[in-house]
């Protein structure tokens, strides 16, 4: 019997890692379904709808994989890159004006096109306007600070300083890509005191 795909025993530095202070791990290029948006995330109609639309393009396309490549996957878990146009507006959390891009990854060997094919069955059965919205991307995150948080999401903010005001300086290193969550719990069967995030932040060497 194959084994199924599973992102998080695959890649266990970058989907299961134990260390609760910063390191430094090298992140490979990985396959996403991807949808973007904006708003606060707790009430935001467009960001439920766009986590929906994730997993019911990753649903019919691990199935589409299974049935037509003999290939089967665990889903893997949703992730989502946070920003703001204005920066303290990210850091002080004023969450309505927060700019996100939702993420699940999927095996190397699902095409681009398996991708718009499950999109295209998903949206002929489901009534989710979202599954339109929602693409193929690939990222190379390469060298990156992560810890796995557990706690609220609303607590993160004191690892995260400690990240940007000690941490990076300390190592001579600054920011080059997007804040990076993965969630390993499910929020609305979890104490929010032992939700487990990864926080990842994609580095680089300060110049001069």
């Amino acid at each position: 019997m194959t084994t199924k795909y599973d992102v998080k025993r695959r890649l266990k530095q970058c989907y299961s890692p134990k260390n609760t202070d910063w390191e430094l791990v090298d992140i490979p290029e990985l396959r996403f379904l991807a949808v973007d948006g904006h708003g606060d995330p707790n009430t935001s109609d467009a960001y439920r709808h766009a986590v929906e639309a994730l997993y019911a393009v990753a649903y019919t396309t691990k199935f589409a994989s299974k049935g037509d490549l003999g290939k089967d996957f665990v889903v893997g878990p949703l992730e989502g890159l946070w920003w703001a146009d204005d920066m303290d507006d990210f850091l002080a959390r004023r969450k309505d004006n927060w700019r996100w891009k939702m993420l699940i990854t999927v095996p190397d060997w699902i095409t681009g096109g398996m991708i718009e094919d499950a999109r295209d069955t998903a949206l002929a059965k489901k009534n989710l306007p979202a599954i339109a919205d929602v693409r193929s991307e690939t990222l190379h995150e390469g060298t990156s600070a992560q810890v796995l948080h557990i706690g609220s999401y609303d607590d993160e903010t004191p690892i995260l300083t400690r990240l940007h005001h000690d941490y990076l300086p300390a190592h001579n290193l600054r920011e080059a890509g997007m804040h990076h969550e993965i969630y390993l719990s499910d929020p609305r069967r979890t104490d929010p005191a032992k939700l487990r995030t990864i926080l990842r932040q994609p580095v680089e060497a300060q110049s001069g």
